[in-house]
């Protein structure tokens, strides 16, 4: 049974060169496997560990060979016995989490090594030696080196605390824990472990995944796992939740709109997103008399609200009792979150997109937003916000904080062409607020009652499935035409478009031939 959080195939083609956070071994090398598992367990750079493949070669680039070499039968119980003994010469003691896997025929071990909660590790150069010497091991890009000088006393005073999303919750239960969203997550990501997961217990299940642990008599929840798997997680974490604020007249006016978003913080995020990309994101078309193409803009792309939003979720600190805060109006569009970056990055390079940081603040909420594919987890949230503002053709956004870095502030300028500013959508009115595409059009005509996105893309013979998502689907979802039948799982692979009532309405209206 895999005890694998994610599709081992998946984690083979995600990652394609070794990295940080996975490692190929084509066999059983006991003194350098150990000192990896020993750099995962240390997590230096707060990327959530990382996996030893035992049994899987790659080439010269770093690129995982097909078929893998494998592991004969007789060498399975053996390395796993001297796995055990050799992990308890890590001090202090630590044990991955092994997997037996199979892959085109070939037994592989799989060796998962999540941050420890006991770090700082140190283990034996040589497992074998009769006179043993321990060092500290951290992982710097695809390899495991030894800490020292300077980088030795970082990881020591780093290790001295666990971030508080990977601590025990000594004041909630397992049962706090959701089995229903537990299931949903590892069946959205393609863990081999949505097969066997309903058989096990809540506690099984959750240890798993590691979003709990503590003694056998005595277990407990990591406040990871109530953050994302509790329908309730303010309960234990008050200001857990998402304000989006509408302003009409100007934050200085008197009058404003306000919707709340609660829940587990995958689904809450979504929902946030869902609501401000339906309701205040338009796009405006001006057309000119010397050339035919006309210039589509957005008041806010969502691609930058997106970053924003999910770096705010992802940095914010769950210990402060302040919600994340979106403040719309028809100037700019406010991303408010608590606290502020460290002292380290300066606010320029934030401007510049220079801003680099590896000492994440909830290591193990980045770990689950990457498998859910809301954020990439490499400083590259700025960067994207910065690039799309500047394709967009809008003013480049605005990074403040505080010089005691209380709080931190995205400011996304609208654009200045943006017609009207933002006006709230209103499907009641009948008529489709922005322009139907061509593009647009022809999914419309080609959407047969439920439909997937292969489906419809078939339909419409289009090979690229980035094209077709760009130019076609988005569009005619944020022109509310369309919708999704599972919007709370956007990624779901149950996921079905259909027509809304807006969307029938324009095609009575609009009579057309085929998809031409």
């Amino acid at each position: 049974m895999s005890k694998l959080p994610i599709n081992l195939t998946d984690l083979l083609r995600q990652h394609t060169v070794e990295s940080e956070r996975i490692e190929y071994k084509a066999g059983w090398n006991p003194d350098a496997i150990i000192r990896t598992v020993c750099a995962f367990a240390n997590d230096f750079e707060n990327l959530g560990g990382g996996y030893v493949v035992i049994g899987q070669d790659c080439d010269a680039n770093g690129q995982p060979v097909f078929p893998p070499v494998g592991l004969a039968d007789n060498q399975l119980d053996k390395i796993q016995q001297e796995l055990l003994a050799a992990c308890q010469l890590i001090h202090p003691p630590y044990f991955p989490i092994l997997s037996l896997e199979e892959v085109q025929g070939h037994k592989l071990i799989v060796l998962w090594a999540p941050g420890g909660q006991n770090r700082p590790y140190k283990a034996p150069e040589a497992i074998t030696a009769n006179k043993k010497t321990w060092r500290y091991y951290i992982r710097r890009y695809s390899s495991t080196v030894e800490a020292k000088g300077e980088t030795e006393q970082d990881l020591l005073s780093l290790a001295a605390k666990v971030p508080f999303d990977d601590r025990y919750n000594q004041s909630a239960r397992i049962d706090d824990l959701s089995k229903t969203l537990m299931l949903a997550f590892l069946e959205e990501v393609g863990s081999a472990l949505a097969a066997d997961a309903p058989g096990l217990s809540t506690e099984a299940l959750a240890r798993q995944m590691n979003v709990a642990g503590g003694p056998t008599e005595s277990p407990w929840p990591k406040n990871v796992g109530l953050l994302f798997f509790n329908e309730t997680p303010e309960r234990f974490f008050p200001g857990v939740q998402i304000d989006v604020v509408w302003f009409p007249e100007g934050a200085g006016g008197d009058r404003f709109e306000e919707k709340i978003f609660k829940g587990p913080l995958a689904r809450m995020t979504r929902e946030a997103l869902s609501y401000i990309q339906r309701n205040y994101l338009r796009e405006t078309v001006i057309k000119h008399p010397d050339r035919a193409e006309a210039t589509r803009v957005w008041d806010f792309p969502y691609a930058a609200i997106e970053e924003a939003l999910v770096n705010a979720v992802y940095h914010r600190s769950y210990e402060e009792r302040e919600p994340i805060e979106v403040r719309i109006s028809n100037e700019e569009l406010v991303i408010l979150s608590f606290p502020g970056p460290e002292r380290s990055i300066r606010l320029e390079d934030f401007q510049a997109g220079r801003a680099v940081s590896r000492r994440y603040r909830n290591r193990r909420i980045g770990e689950f937003l990457k498998e859910l594919e809301l954020t990439e987890g490499r400083s590259t949230g700025i960067p994207k916000i910065l690039k799309v503002m500047a394709a967009n053709g809008s003013p480049a956004p605005l990074f403040e904080s505080d010089d005691d870095r209380l709080s931190f502030v995205i400011r996304l300028p609208i654009h200045p062409l943006a017609i009207g500013g933002v006006t709230p959508s209103d499907q009641a009115t009948g008529e489709v607020t922005g322009e139907v595409t061509g593009e647009v059009e022809r999914l419309l005509r080609a959407l047969d009652r439920e439909m997937s996105r292969q489906q419809i893309q078939d339909a419409l013979t289009l090979k690229h499935e980035d094209h077709f998502r760009n130019a076609y689907l988005k569009p005619a979802l944020a022109l509310e035409v369309i919708e999704m039948t599972v919007p709370e799982k956007p990624r779901s692979s149950n996921q079905r478009y259909r027509l809304t009532a807006l969307g029938l309405r324009w095609l009575e209206t609009n009579p057309g031939n085929g998809l031409g």
